[in-house]
């Protein structure tokens, strides 16, 4: 059994930029909607609240908290990950950063890990480790609005450290979802994040882009 100081050391290294799961290339519609002028920095805190409390975010965390658990069927909650994706991108975006996490995972164990939605296979991955389902949602959860700030840092007039501001305002908000969805049932599995969804839609067709999503 692995100890949590060293349980929390392996949850920073696969949340970390540097492992090779690719989401930098994706934006989950912010592209779009920073280039229509819909998400401005000022608009941008309320939007990642959005994503947090009603949209993606909602629906990952739900999703790893049904995949910690003990009696969690990884390939039933695979496909119901699938199914929650309203979009063409979304379902690419979760499968294809899901299956390069897995292989990387494999690469580094003996025994593979199948391939899955990304929150599935991270929650498969993290099971074993020591410390209480919030602790690594929570985690996992930064680590994607960091993902998205981090994107709008490279798309609008965005300084790095005003980002990092709004990640570290985001924060409390973060553990509150954290703390909800370790408690979650399927039943708590829903998203009303509309405005988001379009984004991802009309991202699909815009003529120049520098994000897959």
């Amino acid at each position: 059994m692995i100890a949590p100081d060293a349980a929390r050391l392996r949850l920073m290294q696969l949340l970390s930029p540097a492992f090779p799961v690719g989401g930098f290339a994706w934006s989950q519609g912010l592209e779009w909607v920073i280039d229509q002028g819909i998400v401005t920095r000022k608009a941008l805190p309320q939007w990642l609240a959005n994503w947090l409390d009603h949209g993606a975010g909602w629906t990952d965390a739900v999703l790893l908290s049904l995949a910690l658990r003990e009696d969690a069927d990884h390939a039933a909650l695979d496909d119901l990950a699938r199914a929650a994706c309203l979009t063409s991108e979304r379902l690419t975006e979760t499968v294809e950063q899901g299956t390069a996490f897995a292989a990387n995972i494999t690469a580094l164990h003996s025994e593979p890990v199948p391939p899955r939605a990304l929150p599935v296979a991270f929650g498969e991955t993290c099971a074993a480790l020591p410390l209480p389902p919030s602790e690594i949602i929570a985690a996992y959860l930064q680590a994607q609005a960091a993902t998205l700030i981090s994107a709008a840092v490279r798309f609008m007039p965005l300084g790095p450290v005003e980002g990092q501001a709004m990640l570290f305002d985001l924060q409390p908000r973060l553990l509150d979802v954290a703390a909800r969805a370790a408690g979650a049932s399927e039943s708590d599995l829903a998203s009303a994040a509309w405005g988001a969804d379009i984004a991802a839609m009309k991202h699909e067709t815009m003529t120049t882009r520098i994000f897959r999503s």
